[in-house]
């Protein structure tokens, strides 16, 4: 019987082949398919502060999931909204990526996000604030998981009201234009300092809202040019007249009221609870002499919050499990974690209710009573401008329509057709 034996240098080959394949595992040797599935996190310049937060919270999540890997990706704040459009647009979106409402909005108009109607159950979405996660619906879809949450409070010079004559801090607009007569008139400065710069804060735009104008009706067309929205206009055009505000507030920003406030120069500043702490490192004397009051509001009632989100592209690979971290991230427990450590809102109201928001002893420092009066104001919060494409050129064309009156180059109602027939334009 012939026997075929290889050639000792095919042999010398075969052994080599093995070698290098046994070298580069697991390169030559494809790995199970539950032992290598990754998962991208993108977060908004939350490093290096938060490093070990989330580096413990996805060892957590690793744990309880054999063989998944999170891979945690922090962008700087100003490059997000171009790094993730870059993404979604070359099909290389992470899995699980944290927007703000006004960006990730335009995108889900876009159909760039699941909808997690269809992944996440109705009991677990009644666990978040209802009117916080009714902002991250558009068109009846819920485009995002709510995560923590930020609002406004009034940050007030209790020297300076007394001064005034003033014994409580105003609590609506009608208020706070009879305390800025009374501050002018006895202490020569302003009571508080608003922006109109078009690209700047949107706080003058949700004034309109918590006086109730409604911005856009259901078909995204102007409904601003209304009764409320003359009334509104008013209210601003009235203060400027007067010479209730400083004049700046046609040529600088939100941070020019910060200066203002923190050099003695305003009474009011209508800021986050935490920013307490800055004023204390930059002004320690005005610090001294503020104190924390709820959000000012009009008729309404209603109340600003930021809410910062979860979102899921429609591409990911793995979409059930990009949504159940993003629930694991924003569930009561680590909600409330990372709430303490970055001394923000949670969205879940369990988290909210835990006494960590809710009790203020005699003891308390200032920045714990402004959280707490934060924290009480969360039922008539919500995010006040509507979730619809294009929001930051609504906002340019009502503050240069409103300068426009301010500068007596238009009227009101001038202003508001003008406006509206400028934003109703894009639709057609």
């Amino acid at each position: 019987m012939l026997v075929w034996r290889s050639p000792r240098w095919l042999q010398w080959c075969c052994w080599l082949l093995l070698g290098l394949c046994l070298a580069l595992l697991p390169s030559c040797v494809s790995p199970p398919a539950t032992n290598g599935t990754q998962i991208e996190f993108w977060t908004m310049q939350l490093q290096p502060k938060f490093t070990d937060y989330f580096n413990t919270l996805i060892a957590k999540f690793e744990a309880q999931h054999s063989g998944v890997k999170v891979r945690w990706v922090d962008v700087p704040w100003t490059a997000m909204q171009s790094k993730i459009l870059t993404a979604v647009s070359a099909r290389t979106a992470p899995d699980v990526v944290n927007l703000n409402p006004d960006f990730a909005s335009q995108l889900a108009a876009r159909n760039a996000w699941l909808n997690l109607n269809d992944y996440v159950p109705a009991a677990v979405r009644q666990s978040y604030l209802p009117k916080i996660w009714e902002a991250t619906t558009l068109d009846g879809q819920s485009f995002a998981v709510p995560w923590y949450l930020t609002s406004r409070i009034t940050i007030y010079n209790q020297d300076l009201l007394k001064a005034a004559g003033v014994e409580t801090p105003p609590q609506t607009y009608a208020e706070l234009a009879t305390v800025a007569k009374a501050v002018k008139e006895k202490t020569g400065k302003y009571a508080f300092f608003i922006t109109m710069v078009p690209e700047d804060s949107a706080e003058l735009m949700e004034s309109m809202v918590q006086m109730g104008v409604t911005l856009v009706d259901d078909e995204g067309r102007a409904a601003f040019n209304s009764p409320e929205g003359r009334a509104a206009f008013q209210y601003w055009v009235d203060l400027y007249r007067q010479g209730l505000l400083p004049p700046q507030v046609l040529t600088e920003g939100h941070r020019q009221g910060i200066e203002l406030y923190q050099s003695g120069q305003t009474a009011l500043l209508m800021t986050s609870p935490e920013f307490l702490n800055t004023i204390a490192t930059n002004a320690p004397t005005i610090a001294a002499v503020s104190a924390p009051a709820p959000q000012l509001t009009g008729e309404t009632g209603k109340k600003n919050v930021a809410v910062m989100n979860l979102l899921v592209p429609r591409q990911t690979q793995h979409p059930d499990l990009a949504v159940e971290f993003a629930l694991f991230v924003t569930n009561n427990e680590n909600q409330l974690a990372f709430a303490k450590a970055a001394n923000v809102l949670p969205s879940t109201q369990a988290a909210l209710d835990d006494p960590y928001f809710q009790s203020v002893g005699a003891t308390a420092t200032p920045v714990e009573r402004a959280r707490a009066v934060s924290a009480a104001q969360m039922s008539q919060a919500q995010v006040l401008i509507p979730p619809v494409r294009d929001i930051k050129q609504l906002q340019r064309l009502l503050y240069e329509n409103l300068q426009a009156v301010l500068l007596e180059r238009k009227t009101i109602d001038q202003a508001l057709n003008d406006a509206a027939t400028a934003w109703n334009s894009r639709l057609s």
